[in-house]
């Protein structure tokens, strides 16, 4: 499904689906530090119920599984969610997911306990979205936002690696990270408060192949470029590569902030 948004990569059009294999293989790499921090907050744990938004290939609750609360993961595009739902399947989890975006979720009011969007939540129309997560969390549910993102200032592979993004992308907004609370759109404190967030540094480790696979699932660059541009900054990656050792970290910044629903 091709998306267009003014607010995102200057209205240049992607496609999560033209991804969705690389997604699936090389973007389930969030350290077991950011699970728990989730966890040991009292959050997506045995007894609730969570939706999780923007789900992708599942990542966050086939990681999450083991802490014992039945999932649903929804995703604007199908290639996303069959992709979730074969991971979800040869692993043996059983995880509902669902193709439907975040603005127009059909479940029956108060039917979470807790509502979790990684990754994605710039994503969505706060203006429509907003009452209907309210609307679908239970008294004193919690609305749990989450953020990983490469230091490209910090790092050195991944500031040459984004360099070649904005090459070939130059309206790519994902980039030029800097750690930082993740931003809460005024609108969303209509029905909800901040409870709590953190932001902390992750150092997480990658090969060449994983690392060149992880930013070709870059919404700047598989879902994005054309085959040409893609092939062209393919080539240019891997010759990057050849200057780093076989194994490495990339250090990153992860955030979280758990907003709790107003009665």
């Amino acid at each position: 499904m091709e998306i267009k948004d003014n607010r995102i990569d200057a209205g240049k059009a992607f496609d999560w689906g033209r991804t969705s294999e690389y997604y699936a293989k090389y973007r389930d790499i969030y350290p077991e530090e950011f699970y728990r921090k989730i966890a040991d907050r009292g959050l997506c744990i045995k007894g609730q119920k969570v939706l999780d938004l923007g789900t992708g290939t599942g990542v966050l609750p086939r990681n999450m599984y083991k802490y014992g609360a039945e999932w649903i993961g929804t995703d604007i595009s199908p290639e996303q969610i069959e992709q979730a739902e074969r991971l979800a399947r040869e692993a043996g989890m059983d995880i509902g997911f669902k193709t439907v975006s975040a603005e127009n979720l059909d479940f029956p009011a108060g039917s979470f306990d807790v509502i979790t969007a990684c990754q994605c939540f710039w994503y969505f129309d706060h203006e429509k979205a907003a009452p209907e997560f309210h609307r679908l969390l239970k008294k004193d549910g919690r609305l749990v936002i989450l953020f990983m993102a490469w230091l490209p200032f910090e790092d050195e592979i991944a500031g040459k690696s984004e360099a070649l993004v904005l090459k070939y992308n130059p309206g790519w907004t994902g980039g030029r990270e800097t750690k930082h609370p993740i931003h809460i759109p005024d609108v969303m404190f209509d029905y909800f408060e901040l409870e709590d967030h953190e932001e902390y540094d992750l150092k997480v480790p990658f090969t060449k192949e994983s690392w060149h696979g992880r930013m070709i699932a870059c919404r700047g660059v598989g879902a994005s470029l054309s085959p040409e541009e893609l092939a062209s900054w393919d080539a240019e990656h891997r010759k990057l590569l050849e200057t780093v050792p076989e194994s490495f970290d990339v250090l990153h910044y992860g955030a979280i902030s758990v907003l709790k629903r107003k009665d």
